[in-house]
């Protein structure tokens, strides 16, 4: 298998997760096929800059977006950075590659009003995927857990006595999230339902599909998707911008950044200070009202 000493050291030093070193060893694999058929050369240890530019240029001509580039060229570069641990080269030829300029994604979080009317006004059905669909909407949106830390949530990760949840984020980061009792009763009714299925292949994991199996991302992303599809006409409505929206109607709400930081699993403020953007508006709103200055 190509690049296992590779992959090993992402999975046991990095701690990267098995979908990331996946998608690593595509983009490796997608490479040394060009460099192949182009150069003929059989080993990417052996390249310089101006083929991985070639490469580079046939992946703009393919028509993927610079995002999805940049993010190819990452695992390479990773790669090299590896190598050049080792002592398998002895430069690193991406060393003064510049990223492809991208356009900054707008993230538009659902509204209060939005999220109210899901939750609050849709109808679930009494079934076990009703209840289901209304607890991962509302795990969603009141702890700031990423789509797959949901997907692999355990029947242990809850605590009823502490009213917490155990997250296993990236990199293998454990943090414990605090629990809303609205959370915790529809966790009470789903665990009853859950209970009741009839086949349970996957008995360790929480969140199952009707047939007993673990459930699957495409899944969770159809069921943010469709639920929020009768609320909001926002073009995008993914687990993601639940997420988002949590951590920016916390911070409309005046939390604290740093406590917002902890809440997402965030190594760093700086991937927190994203979500304060959205909630310029409403320190503008709170600025207007109550300055002593705002109505002369």
């Amino acid at each position: 298998m190509f690049f296992k000493s590779f992959t090993d050291y992402l999975l046991l030093e990095k701690n990267y997760s098995t979908l990331t070193v996946n998608a690593y060893q595509n983009d490796l694999e997608n490479f040394l096929e060009f460099i192949k058929s182009e150069y003929e050369i059989s080993s990417i240890n052996n390249v310089n800059y101006s083929q991985i530019r070639s490469w580079i240029v046939s992946l703009v001509e393919s028509g993927l977006t610079n995002r999805s580039i940049n993010r190819k060229i990452s695992a390479l570069n990773t790669y090299y950075k590896f190598l050049l641990k080792v002592g398998d080269v002895d430069v690193n030829p991406l060393a003064k590659h510049k990223a492809l300029k991208t356009n900054k994604k707008i993230q538009v979080p659902f509204s209060e009003k939005e999220i109210a009317m899901v939750l609050d006004d849709l109808h679930f059905e009494k079934d076990f995927e009703g209840i289901r669909d209304k607890l991962i909407i509302e795990l969603f949106y009141s702890t700031g857990i990423r789509r797959i830390e949901l997907v692999e949530l355990k029947l242990t990760s809850f605590s009823f006595d502490n009213k917490t949840l155990k997250v296993l984020g990236k990199r293998n980061k454990e943090r414990i999230v605090p629990l809303l009792e609205t959370v915790l009763r529809t966790l009470r009714k789903y665990i009853k339902a859950r209970s009741e299925l009839v086949d349970v292949l996957d008995v360790d994991y929480l969140f199952l599909t009707k047939k007993g199996v673990k459930i699957y991302e495409t899944l969770v992303y159809r069921i943010i998707n469709d639920y929020f599809s009768l609320a909001s006409s926002k073009v995008k409505k993914s687990p993601h911008i639940l997420r988002h929206s949590f951590a920016t109607h916390l911070l409309n709400q005046g939390a604290d950044l740093n406590a917002v930081k902890e809440l997402l699993g965030h190594s760093s403020l700086a991937a927190t200070q994203v979500y304060t953007h959205n909630s310029i508006s409403e320190l503008k709103k709170v600025h207007v009202n109550t300055h002593p200055r705002s109505k002369k």
